[in-house]
C-alpha cells in the first residue's frame, strides 16, 4: 500500500462514542428522558437493572438473617418482581448498557453478605438477558489481594462472575476497574455495603493508605484467569486523575477494553471554569483509540447541565441515523453511527453538555489516523494467520499481490541490487556470460517483482544483465510469460522449476533448441531471492538457498546475504483468548502453531535499558552463501548418507541438514509482575553490505576485524525498535507469535529464561520453546516461581 496514493489521502479521526453513567440513578430511563440525554450529546446511557425498593428488601433481608448470627442459614434471594424493577423490554432499553448493583459486596468474608451478593448478581444478569441488554458493567471488587492481605476477597469475586457468565451464554459481562487505587479518589465502582447491618461485617480494614500500581490489574487478571479468558468478559477502565507510569497504561491498553470511564475528579477545570483533561490524558486516549474495536468513553457523575450549542461539522447524514422524534431509540451502536450533523438536524435547539462538548474538542483534536492504522489494515489487528508453506503449498494471485503493495521493501531490494552491481562494475569483477554481462538469478520469482526491480538496477547503473526467473509454480510461471512478452520485452528467461533442482543458466540454448548438443550449464553471479518469513527462517530461506547454492559463482553474491531471529516475551490477552477459542472448537493444533499476526494490543513485559539484558534480544543468524568447507560437508554427508539413516541428529534422519539446526537460550528481566502469553518473533536481514573504508586510530597499531571495518549496508527490519528507522512504513511482513497454552503469571523483580531450537528431521522444519521465571531470595540465591510446558510446532511443520 502506498501512503502517498489518494486512498489514503482523507484526513480520517477516530470517533467518540460517549457515555452517560449516573451512580445515583435507580430508575430506568424513560423514552423521553433517554432521548432527552442523547440530545444533550451523549450517544448512550446506562440504566440500574433494580431499583431502591430492592435494595431496601435485600437490605431488610440480610439484617434479620445477621440479628440471628447463624452464618450457617444463608437466606434465599427471591426471584423479581414488578416492584423490584423498572426496566422493562422496549426500544430505549435495547439500546440501553446494564450497570449491575453497586451496593453488593462479592468480596465480603462475611458468608450471608457474600452468598445474597452472588445471588443478586445473577438474578439481574438473567433479567438483563431476558430484557434484551447486550452487556452489563459490574462494579469491580473494592480490594486487591495487596490491600485485603489475603487472596480470598478477589477469589470470591472471581468465581462469582465466572457463574455469572455462564448464566446468561450470551451476554457480555464488563468489570468496571481503576487503573490503580488513586488515593482520595471517590471510587465508583467499589463497594458501596449501604446494608447498615451489615456495613461492621463486610468492611474490609485497608489500614494505612498504599499506592499499588499493579494491583488493580493483578486483579482483574485473577478474575479473568478464573474464567478462562472468556471473550464475552472485557474491561470498563477507571482513569484516574493522575496517570501512573506507561509500563501500566501499556499493561491495560494490552487488556480487552470496553469502556474508558472518566468521573468528575478525572477533569480539571481551565481558566474558564469549563472542564479539560491534561495533555497526557488525551495522549492516553488517542492512543487507546487506535485499538480497531476501539473502546467507549462512559462518563459518570458528570451531571446533565448543558453549555453551548451543538457543534455543527460539516458531515453528511449517515444512512444509519435516525431521529428520536421518532420513538425507535437507537442502540448504543447506531447512536455511534449518528453524526453530529444529523443530532443537530434533529433537534437545533438542544445544547450540549459541558463535559460532552469539551470531549468532542478533544475527538477533533485526534491526530488523523495514519495509513497503517486504515481500516485496510487495522483489521489485521491481533488476526491470526496460519504461516505460508510456500514450498509445499503454490500461492494464488491475490497472495502474491498483497506482498507486492508494499513499496517499501522493492525500494530497499533495488538499492542491494543497485549496490552490487555498482560494486561488480568497480571492482571489474569476472562475469559468469559469455557475452560479459552479470547474470543475475531471481530465484522464487513469484509475479516477478524483483525481476522488474533488477532491470531497473541495471539501467541506473549501465551494468549489462543477464536475468533468469525461476519459479515452480506453473500457474505464476504463466504470468512471468505474460510479463517477459509484455513488460520486460523478452530480456528474463523464465524456467519453471523448483530452484534446488535448477542445474544453472544453458550456455548453449541455441543449441539445445536445435537438438545438435547437450546443454552446459554455467554459473549465476547474484543471486536474488524474497523468501524470508516473519522469524527470517521460518519459511525455509537456509534450505530453499544451500539447495541452489551449487549454481552460484566462487565470487558470486546472496540478496539477502544474512538475517537474525530476534524475540521477546510478550502479554496479549486478546490473542490468546483467539487461540482458546480455535482450540475450544477442535482445533488440536492451535497452541503448537507458530501464528503469523500483526501484534497490537499487547504489552512487553521486559524492561527497558537493562545492561546486557534488551528487550528484543537475537535467537540466531544465517548467511549466505554458505562457507567453501560447510558446503563441502554437506555433499560429504549426501554422498555418504542413505535416506533413513542414523546419521543425523534427529532419529531415522541422514543429517543432511543438521547445519541448519539452531538453538538459544535468553535471559529477559521484568520489574513488575504480569503475565506471559508466549514469544514474539521478528527478523532483521541485510540485503547487501560493502566495505567503504576502515577506521584508522592513530593508536592503533593492528586491524582487530570487524569492528574496524566501516561498511555501508541495505537492510530489511520488522523490530519494533528498529522498523523506523531502516524501512519506515514497511507493511509486508507481520511478527510471528509462539503461544504458551498456559500463561505463566510471574512475580515482580523476574528474570524470565527462554529456551528456544529449530529441529530439522531432513523432511521439515519445527521450532520448540520453553519459559522458566527466576526470582533472586539473596545475593547468590535464585529460585524457580513457574515455567511453561516445552512446546513445540512438530504437528504444523514446514515441508522441505
Amino acid at each position: 500500500m502506498n501512503p502517498t496514493s489518494p486512498e489514503f489521502s482523507n484526513e480520517t479521526r477516530p470517533f467518540f462514542c460517549i457515555g452517560n453513567h449516573d451512580s445515583k440513578r435507580h430508575e430506568t430511563l424513560s423514552n423521553d428522558d433517554y432521548g432527552s440525554i442523547l440530545m444533550s450529546g451523549f450517544n448512550f446511557v446506562t440504566t440500574p437493572i433494580t431499583n431502591d425498593f430492592f435494595r431496601k428488601r435485600i437490605a431488610a433481608l440480610v439484617s434479620g438473617h445477621l440479628t440471628k448470627g447463624d452464618s450457617e442459614d444463608v437466606p434465599i434471594v427471591t426471584p423479581l418482581t414488578t416492584i423490584d424493577t423498572t426496566l422493562f423490554p422496549s426500544a430505549s432499553a435495547s439500546g440501553m448498557v446494564g450497570y449491575a448493583s453497586s451496593w453488593i459486596d462479592l468480596c465480603s468474608k462475611n458468608p450471608i453478605i457474600a452468598s445474597v451478593s452472588r445471588q443478586i448478581l445473577n438474578l439481574e444478569i438473567s433479567y438483563a438477558n431476558f430484557v434484551g441488554l447486550r452487556s452489563v458493567i459490574v462494579a469491580g471488587p473494592g480490594v486487591d489481594n495487596d490491600t485485603s492481605g489475603t487472596s480470598q476477597a478477589i477469589a470470591q469475586y472471581a468465581r462469582a462472575i465466572h457463574e455469572a457468565l455462564n448464566v446468561a451464554a450470551r451476554m457480555n459481562i464488563v468489570i468496571h476497574m481503576p487503573m490503580y487505587r488513586e488515593p482520595g479518589l471517590d471510587d465508583v465502582t467499589a463497594n458501596l455495603a449501604d446494608l447498615e447491618a451489615a456495613k461492621s461485617s463486610s468492611k474490609v480494614d485497608d489500614g494505612p493508605a498504599q499506592v499499588e500500581l499493579f494491583g488493580a490489574w493483578d486483579a482483574w487478571n485473577q478474575i479473568r484467569t478464573a474464567s478462562k479468558y472468556c471473550n464475552r468478559l472485557g474491561v470498563a477502565l477507571r482513569l484516574p486523575a493522575i496517570l501512573p507510569e506507561k509500563d501500566l497504561q501499556n499493561r491495560w491498553f494490552a487488556e480487552p477494553l470496553q469502556y474508558l470511564t472518566l468521573g468528575p475528579k478525572t477533569f480539571s477545570r481551565n481558566k474558564a471554569g469549563h472542564p479539560s483533561l491534561t495533555k497526557y490524558h488525551q495522549e492516553l486516549i488517542s492512543k487507546y483509540m487506535t485499538l480497531k474495536n476501539e473502546p467507549y468513553l462512559l462518563l459518570y457523575d458528570v451531571g446533565l447541565e448543558s453549555s453551548g450549542p451543538l457543534p455543527n461539522p460539516a458531515i453528511e447524514l449517515d444512512a444509519t441515523s435516525t431521529a428520536v422524534e421518532n420513538s425507535d431509540c437507537p442502540t448504543p451502536q447506531e447512536a455511534a453511527s449518528m453524526t453530529t450533523t444529523a443530532k443537530s438536524q434533529v433537534q437545533p435547539a438542544v445544547k450540549q453538555n459541558s463535559h460532552v462538548s469539551y470531549m468532542r474538542h478533544v475527538e477533533m483534536q485526534q491526530p488523523p489516523l495514519s495509513y497503517l492504522e486504515v481500516s485496510a489494515l487495522s483489521n489485521f489487528q491481533d488476526y491470526l494467520q496460519s504461516p505460508l508453506q510456500p514450498l509445499s503449498d503454490n500461492l494464488d494471485s491475490q497472495t502474491y499481490e498483497i506482498f507486492e503493495k508494499d513499496p517499501v521493501k522493492y525500494i530497499q531490494y533495488e538499492k542491494a541490487i543497485t549496490m552490487a552491481l555498482h560494486e561488480w562494475s568497480h571492482q571489474r569483477k569476472p562475469t559468469s556470460s559469455p557475452r560479459g554481462a552479470v547474470v543475475i538469478a531471481v530465484v522464487g520469482s513469484g509475479r516477478g517483482p524483483l525481476v522488474t526491480r533488477a532491470l531497473n538496477a541495471s539501467a541506473a547503473t549501465g551494468v549489462a544483465v543477464e536475468v533468469w526467473a525461476i519459479e515452480k509454480n506453473p500457474n505464476a510461471y504463466v504470468y512471468l510469460l505474460r510479463e517477459n512478452e509484455t513488460i520486460w520485452q523478452d530480456r528474463v528467461t523464465v524456467v519453471r522449476t523448483d530452484m534446488r533442482a535448477w542445474k544453472g543458466p544453458v550456455l548453449n540454448s541455441e543449441a539445445v533448441e536445435s537438438e545438435k548438443a547437450e546443454p552446459k550449464y554455467g554459473k549465476v553471479d547474484i543471486m536474488i531471492s524474497e523468501l524470508l518469513g516473519s522469524f527470517g527462517d521460518n519459511e525455509l530461506s537456509p534450505e530453499c538457498l544451500d539447495g541452489i547454492q551449487h549454481v552460484l559463482a566462487p565470487h558470486g553474491i546472496s540478496i539477502p546475504q544474512s538475517y537474525t531471529a530476534h524475540v521477546t516475551p510478550i502479554s496479549t490477552p486478546k490473542i490468546h483468548t483467539d487461540i482458546s477459542v480455535k482450540a475450544a472448537a477442535g482445533d488440536k493444533k492451535a497452541f503448537n502453531t507458530p501464528w503469523v499476526v500483526r501484534l497490537f494490543a499487547h504489552d512487553y513485559v521486559v524492561a527497558k535499558g537493562v545492561p546486557y539484558h534488551p528487550r528484543f534480544q537475537r535467537a540466531w543468524e544465517f548467511k549466505h552463501p554458505l562457507p567453501p568447507t560447510a558446503a563441502q560437508a554437506i555433499e560429504t554427508k549426501r554422498g555418504y548418507g542413505t535416506a533413513g539413516g542414523c546419521g543425523g541428529a534427529m532419529v531415522a534422519s541422514a543429517g543432511l541438514n543438521d547445519h541448519n539446526i539452531r538453538y538459544c537460550h535468553l535471559t529477559f528481566v521484568c520489574r513488575a509482575r504480569g503475565v506471559i502469553h508466549g514469544l514474539a518473533g521478528y527478523f532483521e536481514s541485510t540485503l547487501y553490505e560493502k566495505t567503504i573504508g576502515i577506521k584508522k586510530d592513530p593508536e592503533d597499531q593492528e586491524f582487530d576485524g570487524d569492528d574496524d571495518i566501516i561498511a555501508e549496508k541495505v537492510e530489511l527490519s520488522i523490530l519494533p525498535d528498529q522498523v523506523d528507522k531502516k524501512n519506515k512504513d514497511m507493511i509486508s511482513w507481520f511478527p510471528i507469535f509462539f503461544p504458551l497454552k498456559q500463561p505463566l503469571y510471574y512475580p515482580a523483580d523476574t528474570e524470565l529464561e527462554v529456551s528456544m531450537w529449530r529441529q530439522t528431521d531432513d523432511s521439515k522444519v519445527w521450532y520448540e520453546w520453553q519459559i522458566d521465571a527466576f526470582t533472586w531470595v539473596g545475593t547468590a540465591t535464585r529460585i524457580k516461581v513457574g515455567g511453561s510446558d516445552l512446546c513445540t510446532s512438530r504437528t504444523v511443520a514446514c515441508m522441505m
